[in-house]
């Protein structure tokens, strides 16, 4: 028998033309041996004829090995050992009955499946259908364990055949859950379970991702579940997005469409396919927002934007980005909104007074909403100045005034509301918004009355803040644009320069204080001649004295 079991580890071994005993086993004589002191080589070879397989061998083994898959099946112990089981799938395949065990071991299977559909005939419970794919599963594994020699080498030579485990998944397929009541009844009993659990009740997720990952595996995923899931929700989606949009406000609406989509993104990665996940989060989007954009926008971004609420409107801009044409939407509407609030500063002129501080608030906010709730989207950043250019000079000339009028309350000696630092940044904030008018020579205008003011009157604050002011400017407009101011400073340091040699010059200064400025003609603004009334002192002093202290300044303005 173990010749019968075993018929190719037979081997016959020779060495020379010695001949031996019948297990094929030579070898030379002791004294032959001792005398040479060298060992043999050892061949082996196969047999010439390969013993023959007795017929009741195959009948018997196939039943050993029918009995042990029908215990499989049942759930019962198995009477033979599992490494003898194998050897007996071995031993047949060496003999060539590899397709007619691999036609058997599917007729015993298929048989099998085809018992189990009755269960699901009538009644369909999702719990008792999740229990036989495990069965069939784990079974199909232990069938494979002891038929892997037949998968590994007829199977796999033949590639029309499919591997035992594929034919596992072919009857369960074709004998269960393409039947059209059985996978009727699975596919709604799962959507019935996903609709409770949007509505806010428990399930068993585990039972979904089992039967899920099921259907995924027999390759009817797509066209039995997945087409349906989505009209659902479609549909469900749709009605609530209705009446949500009349029920709550934006705010409110928004959050609970980011919470929506979260919940679906997290039934993605519990239990539905992967390939769901985009299908899905785009229906749920188109429902929840691409049908409200306008909607949305009309009835909440104004009191966002004036509320200044930032993580509703980052949460906007976060969702808006999802749908196609979302930020095409918001940006225009963002455009409108800009113009609209400008529009009400620029445009009312007993605001005047406050209009430029308006403005430099309005900029902070508009550029800290587009820093923080839009990403810094250079798109919003470019509606953001056409519109800030659009409304500022809807009012000619008059904030160009205003802008001029505010600098100089800034530059003005006596000013304390800021520091160095401070002073620099408003000055920079107040370039933003000077950027945007069209009427630059009224500033212009306006600023240079109001220098020569300062400058003439001692009045200014500080130095370094007027010629950084004017660095700015020449930065922005040129050197044309500033160069009668710098020549309104130039002068001031030549007057400057005159009145300490004047000084120092000066025998008798006596009790006068004369200060002489010398103006350039054309840097400075024009005045209107006015009559001028000269202190009761000059008079009391010595005319001769004033005379000789004009001349010298002449004499060293020369």
């Amino acid at each position: 028998m173990a010749e019968e079991l075993h018929p190719n580890r037979r081997a016959n071994f020779s060495s020379g033309a010695l001949a031996g005993p019948a297990n094929g086993l030579t070898k030379p004589p002791a004294s032959l041996a001792s005398k040479t002191g060298a060992s043999k080589k050892l061949v082996i070879k196969n047999f010439k004829d390969r013993p023959k397989l007795e017929d009741r061998y195959t009948e018997e083994t196939w039943l050993k090995l029918e009995e042990a898959v029908g215990a499989i099946q049942s759930s019962t112990s198995i009477k033979y050992n599992l490494e003898e089981l194998y050897q007996a799938v071995e031993n047949l395949c060496t003999y060539k009955v590899s397709p007619k065990l691999y036609r058997q071991l599917r007729q015993v299977c298929e048989d099998h499946v085809k018992a189990q559909i009755h269960q699901f005939r009538e009644y369909l419970l999702l719990v008792r259908m999740e229990r036989c794919w495990q069965d069939h599963c784990r079974q199909t594994i232990m069938i494979r364990s002891i038929f892997l020699f037949l998968d590994r080498t007829y199977v796999l030579q033949n590639s029309l055949l499919p591997s035992i485990w594929d034919t596992g998944l072919e009857l369960f397929r074709t004998h269960i859950i393409s039947d059209r009541a059985v996978q009727t009844r699975t596919v709604d009993g799962i959507l019935e379970q996903i609709e409770r659990e949007r509505n806010g009740e428990a399930i068993d997720r585990s039972l979904l991702r089992n039967l899920l990952s099921m259907l995924s595996d027999l390759q009817v995923y797509k066209d039995s579940f997945e087409q349906k899931f989505l009209m659902d929700t479609n549909r469900l989606y749709a009605a609530e997005g209705q009446r949500l949009m009349q029920e709550r406000e934006v705010p409110e609406y928004l959050h609970h469409v980011a919470r929506r989509l979260e919940e679906e993104n997290d039934r993605v990665i519990t239990y539905l396919d992967q390939s769901t996940q985009k299908p899905l989060i785009t229906t749920v989007e188109k429902q929840l927002l691409g049908e409200h954009l306008t909607a949305i926008l009309q009835k909440g971004l104004d009191s966002l934007l004036d509320e200044n609420r930032v993580t509703e409107l980052a949460l906007l801009y976060q969702l808006f980005s999802k749908v196609k044409g979302g930020l095409s939407v918001l940006l225009q509407h963002w455009k409108e909104y800009i113009k609209n609030f400008g529009g009400t500063i620029v445009g009312s002129p007993e605001k005047d007074k406050d209009m430029v501080q308006e403005l430099l608030d309005f900029k902070d906010k508009i550029d800290h909403i587009i820093q923080t709730c839009f990403q810094k989207n250079e798109s919003f950043l470019n509606a953001m100045k056409e519109s800030f250019e659009n409304f500022v000079n809807k009012r000619p000339n008059k904030p160009a005034e205003l802008i001029a009028k505010y600098v100089d309350s800034k530059l003005r000696a006596g000013n304390k509301e800021a520091t160095d630092e401070e002073l620099e940044r408003i000055l920079d904030k107040i370039m933003i918004i000077f950027r945007f008018i069209h009427g630059k020579d009224v500033f212009e205008a306006f600023y240079k009355k109001d220098l020569a003011k300062r400058l003439l009157v001692g009045k200014s604050a500080s130095v370094d803040a007027e010629k950084s002011m004017l660095s700015k400017l020449k930065h922005e407009c040129g050197a044309a644009f500033t160069s009668k101011l710098e020549g309104m400073f130039k002068d001031m340091e030549l007057s400057k320069d005159v009145m300490i040699q004047f000084k120092q010059n000066q025998s008798d200064p006596g009790n006068i204080e004369l200060t002489v400025n010398i103006l350039t003609m054309g840097y400075w603004p024009s005045y209107t001649p006015m009559e001028v009334h000269l202190p009761s002192e000059i008079y009391l002093q010595p005319f001769h004295n004033v005379i000789n202290m004009y001349k010298t300044v002449v004499a060293l303005c020369r």
